[in-house]
């Protein structure tokens, strides 16, 4: 009941207000004594209604462009490092190419590291002896003890011998094993498929396995690209809420279709779809971060690039939306201007909802069909009579031209 009061009470407030404008327009032009009344009069008479532009506000769909700035970047990006230290000897690939997998990109001086194996190998033919000898002394030990020509002690410490020499093997084998991962380390192969970028260390320059000395160059994979950018906090609270309240709807994909506008203007001939939104909002910032993804078979987005990305796809279905400079706003209420088939004009108080674009989408006030002044707005008041033109096309048209 006191919603009911309230709004009753609003719109005797807004009447009263177009009332009293009324009232002293009149005594405005009262004060001029009988000759300015007949002035007035012939003035009114003689006076062509005012032309006005109107649109017939008709349900339909409209869809939810948005817009933001975002940086492109390679849906991978790798580190080449030296895994071993020595004096780099070559590069084998061209720089800003494209390398493949495996690909030689570096070759590390290979010769301490062959002989760095070289000398695991003698190390482990060394082990191998030792273990030859201690199984011999072993077998012979333990047939001595079986005719009680040794004793016991002998037996096992022979035994233990045999033991250690073979684990003195299994380490042989292992520094072996280290020793031919070392060497093949000399050769630095690409991890990853995609663009190189600028090498780090010429040939000639001594590589270490620190932080500092062990970076070579990097790899972008461009296929698929990323694009990261930013949605303002309250912006995705909304847009969820919309979406939950059964008010914005998804064509096709059920999500976003998202677009990528090239620093020249021109739209990147592939879409692509969002796959990582955070869960938080910056604290600092308050904004999300999100990221889409785009197909790049022919590397044209280079990683690194400042872009827009449009989000389409998403619609209000079946709304009206009238343009934003159409609603006049007062304190008692949001009105605007319709116009019958007469060509009389009368204020009608709406209630808006969200802005979509340049129109505002009326949830109350409007059922559809009506005609709305949406230029020439400050040349009506209520009750007279205009000239109203067509606009050049109904308003949910544009959004959706607005669209492609």
């Amino acid at each position: 009941m006191s919603g009911d009061w309230m709004k009753a009470a609003r719109g005797a407030m807004l009447w009263m207000g177009i009332a009293a404008a009324a009232v002293v327009a009149a005594g405005l032009s009262g004060c001029g004594g009988d000759g300015g009344k007949e002035q007035a009069a012939g003035a009114a008479q003689s006076a062509p209604p005012p032309e006005v532009v109107a649109a017939r506000i008709e349900r339909a769909d409209v869809p939810l462009n948005l817009e933001f700035m975002g940086q492109t970047a390679g849906s991978r990006e790798v580190e080449v490092r030296a895994r071993v230290g020595g004096i780099l000897l070559r590069r084998a690939y061209e720089e800003g190419q494209r390398v493949r997998q495996g690909q030689l990109m570096f070759e590390i001086d290979p010769a301490p590291f062959d002989a760095a194996l070289d000398q695991a190998r003698g190390q482990l033919g060394q082990a191998e002896a030792r273990l030859n000898r201690a199984k011999r002394d072993m077998d012979r030990m333990r047939k001595l003890h079986e005719g009680n020509v040794v004793s016991q002690k002998d037996r096992d410490d022979a035994e233990s011998e045999f033991d250690a020499a073979s684990a003195e093997v299994v380490s042989a084998q292992a520094k072996v094993k280290e020793a031919r991962i070392n060497l093949g380390y000399t050769r630095v192969e690409a991890p990853i498929s995609g663009m190189t970028s600028k090498e780090t260390r010429s040939e000639g320059s001594l590589l270490t396995t620190t932080a500092d000395g062990s970076l070579l160059t990097t790899i972008s994979k461009v296929d698929p690209i990323y694009v990261n950018f930013s949605m303002p906090g309250q912006e995705v609270l909304r847009l969820r809420k919309l979406r939950e309240e059964g008010k914005l709807s998804f064509n096709g994909h059920g999500d976003y279709v998202a677009r990528i506008v090239l620093p020249d203007g021109s739209i990147y001939g592939h879409d692509g779809h969002i796959n990582f939104t955070d869960t938080q909002v910056d604290p600092q910032t308050g904004v999300v971060r999100v990221r889409a993804e785009f197909p790049n078979p022919d590397g044209l987005v280079l990683p690194g690039q400042f872009a827009r990305i449009k989000l389409l796809g998403a619609t209000f279905r079946q709304v009206l939306a009238v343009p934003q400079g159409a609603v006049l706003r007062t304190q008692q209420a949001n009105l605007v201007w319709v116009v019958d088939e007469a060509g009389e004009v009368q204020p009608r108080p709406v209630t808006m909802g969200e802005a979509v674009g340049n129109d505002y989408l009326i949830e109350q006030g409007l059922s559809g069909g009506e005609r709305v002044i949406v230029e020439g707005v400050i040349k009506v008041r209520p009750g007279i009579t205009v000239r109203a033109r067509e606009a050049a096309a109904p308003v949910a048209e544009s959004a959706a031209g607005a669209a492609q």
